[in-house]
C-alpha cells in the first residue's frame, strides 16, 4: 500500500510540474500566437531578422540552431580576404583550386588572376574554385584559412559556428561539421556592412550586377552575373549571398536599407530542389514584417535618482549621530531604438548596495539601466553630486565638544 501511495503522489507532483511548465511557456494554441501571423508559414528551417544598426534580433525561428550553411560561407571568405589581402595581389591557381566542383569559374592550374577579380567571381557567381584560390593566396592553404575564418568569427562574436571550407561545401573534422546559426550569419553580415574597415568595397563588390575580367595573361575572358535576385526585387537592397548544398538546402543572407532602417535576413534550410523560390518568399515576408512594424523611437526617459546612505560619512554641518545621504546625477539618455508600437523600454536605477566614505564628487555610485524584454539595451552611470568625507577623530571630538558646550552653557 505504501508503494502505491508514494507512486500516486509522485505521479501527481510530476503532472502538476508539467502543467506549470506548459502554462509558463504559453501553452498549446497560445504559444503559437507569439509568432506574428505573417511569419507563421515560413519555409526555412532556421530564420533570423536582425536590426542592422544594433544587432538586435527582431524575429527568429530556430535562429540559434547550428546548420550547414553552404555558400553563405563566402561572406566571411570575402571580408577576410579584403581585410588581409591586397586587391591588386596576383593569385596563382593551384591544382587543388582548379579541381573544385561546380559551380566553378573553370580556372586552370598555373593561371593567374587579380585578387579583386576573383572576389567578384566568388560573390556574384559563387565559384568554388575562386574561393579556394583566394583562401590559398591569403593564408597559404585552405586549412590555415579556416583557422583564420574561425578566429574572425569569434572576433565578431560568433560562438556556435564552425568553418572548415572557404567555399561552404559540406565538410566535417574532429571539431564537428561545417556549420553556423542563422543568427551568427546575420551577425557576420552586419559586421561586413557596418563595422569592417572594408565595408565600402564589400558593398561595391556584392552590389555589382555584372563583371567582366581577364586572367593576367589576357588569354581568357570571364563574365559574372550577380545571382542575388533581391537586388532587383527589393527597394534599398544592399547586398546578399545565396547558397545550396544537398545537406544545407537553399540558404540566403542579405541586407536591405530603407530610410534610416537597415534589416538583415538570414535563412538556412529553405527548401531543396523544386523549391528554389522559397528563400525569396521568406525574405520578402521577413522584410515586410520588419519594415511594416518597426520604427525608430527616441529614448528620453530620465529617472528619479534615489539617495544612497554613506557609511562612516560626515559633513561639516552634520550632527554626530546623523545618517549621511548622498545625491547622485545621471546624464540624459541620448539613444534611439528600433521598436514595435507595443514594445516598451523600462528604466531602472541600480545604486551601489554599500557606499563607504570617503566619496569624491563625480565618483561612480550606481547605474541607470534601460531594458527591453528583460535585456539591458543601454546604460548610463550615476555619479556623486558632492564630496563626502570620512569621519575621523578630530571631527568626532569637535562634535562632542559642541554637544558638551550646548548642554552646560
Amino acid at each position: 500500500m505504501k508503494k502505491i501511495y508514494w507512486k500516486s503522489i509522485s505521479w501527481i507532483i510530476g503532472l502538476l510540474l508539467g502543467l506549470q511548465i506548459w502554462i509558463l511557456s504559453g501553452g498549446g494554441a497560445d504559444a503559437a500566437q507569439t509568432v506574428p501571423e505573417e511569419l507563421q508559414n515560413l519555409h526555412a528551417q532556421s530564420a533570423v531578422l536582425m536590426d542592422g544598426a544594433s544587432g538586435r534580433v527582431l524575429f527568429e525561428k530556430n535562429g540559434y540552431e547550428k546548420r550547414a550553411m553552404a555558400s553563405t560561407t563566402k561572406i566571411l571568405t570575402c571580408i577576410l580576404a579584403l581585410e588581409k589581402g591586397d586587391l591588386e595581389q596576383i593569385v596563382t591557381v593551384s591544382k587543388n583550386a582548379a579541381r573544385q566542383p561546380k559551380v566553378h569559374l573553370g580556372m586552370q592550374e598555373g593561371e593567374k588572376f587579380f585578387l579583386k577579380d576573383l572576389l567578384y567571381s566568388l560573390m556574384l557567381e559563387s565559384h568554388n574554385d575562386s574561393a579556394v584560390a583566394v583562401a590559398e593566396a591569403i593564408a597559404g592553404s585552405t586549412e590555415e584559412f579556416a583557422v583564420q575564418m574561425n578566429e574572425k568569427a569569434r572576433e565578431i562574436g560568433c560562438r556556435n559556428s564552425h568553418f572548415i571550407t572557404p567555399n561552404g561545401l559540406d565538410a566535417s573534422d574532429e571539431e564537428g561539421k561545417h556549420s553556423a546559426t542563422a543568427e551568427e550569419l546575420a551577425k557576420i553580415m552586419r559586421y561586413c556592412i557596418k563595422d569592417s574597415e572594408k565595408r565600402e568595397i564589400f558593398l561595391e563588390i556584392t552590389g555589382t550586377q555584372e563583371k567582366t575580367f581577364q586572367n593576367i595573361e589576357k588569354t581568357r575572358s570571364f563574365s559574372c552575373v550577380n545571382h542575388n535576385a533581391l537586388l532587383q526585387m527589393e527597394e534599398g537592397a544592399l547586398t546578399g549571398k545565396t547558397g545550396f548544398t544537398s545537406e544545407a538546402g537553399y540558404c540566403y543572407v542579405g541586407a536591405v536599407k530603407r530610410d534610416d532602417r537597415t534589416l538583415i535576413v538570414a535563412l538556412l534550410g529553405c527548401g531543396w530542389p523544386g523549391h528554389k523560390s522559397w528563400k525569396w518568399q521568406d525574405t520578402k515576408s521577413l522584410l515586410r514584417y520588419g519594415f511594416g512594424h518597426y520604427r525608430y523611437r527616441e529614448i528620453k526617459a530620465i529617472p528619479k535618482i534615489p539617495t544612497v546612505e554613506v557609511e562612516e560619512g560626515c559633513k561639516e554641518n552634520s550632527e554626530l549621530f546623523s545618517k549621511i545621504f548622498l545625491q547622485g546625477t545621471a546624464e540624459k539618455p541620448s539613444f534611439r531604438m528600433l521598436l514595435k508600437d507595443d514594445e516598451k523600454i523600462y528604466v531602472k536605477v541600480k545604486m551601489n548596495e554599500r557606499q563607504k566614505a570617503p566619496v569624491c564628487k563625480g565618483e561612480l555610485i550606481g547605474t541607470v539601466l534601460y531594458t527591453l524584454n528583460g535585456k539591458i539595451v543601454y546604460q548610463t552611470p550615476v555619479l556623486a553630486k558632492e564630496q563626502i568625507d570620512r569621519r575621523n577623530f578630530w571631527w568626532v571630538l569637535k562634535k562632542v565638544i559642541k554637544i558638551y558646550l550646548i548642554q552646560y552653557n
